[in-house]
């Protein structure tokens, strides 16, 4: 057997094995940081985009939204209807939505693709769900609910945003109550 190892405990060598690999890994870990700190050899610039490679376009604020979405909610309220009102951007994205007390669980799903639908189509969801009698694989485009309850909000005849409204017991009156949100963004 080895000199060394009959002097030191089983105990010590394996403490001192540990001290001499936590001194390794440190020194490792040094050399690592000291190169994760290095300044970069190349230099990323901003490219500018040409007038003409964008486009601007306007957007229904969250104040506006919410304005809209109140006011369907109040109007189906003066009726003992529990509605689910949503209210989406130009591209889709849900801005607000407001579930009514008892409002039905399937009523905010339905309540967000309505308005998507009438925002993607620039057009009363109701007026869209008649165009399926023409062209019935409309129905199959995602996200999409060709139901009576959706309106577009417009500005300049560009669509910026659509509200829609769901659990009322017909198409009819969810869309009466969806506009009732967009004459409150047109005030």
């Amino acid at each position: 057997m080895n000199p060394v190892h009959k002097k030191f405990s089983r105990r010590a060598r394996v403490a001192t094995g540990g001290a001499v690999l936590a001194a390794v890994a440190l020194a490792g870990f040094g050399a690592v940081s000291a190169n994760a700190s290095a300044p970069a050899t190349t230099t990323a610039t901003a490219a500018a985009a040409p007038a003409r490679a964008t486009t601007t376009s306007t957007h229904l604020t969250i104040d506006a939204a919410t304005k809209a979405a109140q006011a369907a909610l109040d109007a189906a309220e003066k009726e003992n209807q529990r509605v689910t009102v949503a209210v989406v951007d130009r591209n889709g994205n849900t801005i607000v939505t407001l579930r009514g007390d008892g409002a039905g669980p399937q009523s905010y799903e339905s309540a967000e693709r309505k308005a998507y639908t009438a925002v993607s189509w620039n057009a009363p969801t109701s007026q869209l769900a008649e165009r399926l009698e023409q062209a019935p694989n409309l129905k199959d485009i995602p996200g999409t609910l060709f139901l009576a309850g959706g309106v577009p909000v417009t500005a300049g005849n560009a669509p910026i945003a659509g509200i829609g409204v769901a659990g009322a017991p017909s198409g009819a009156l969810d869309e009466k109550f969806a506009q009732a949100g967009a004459n409150a963004v047109a005030r």
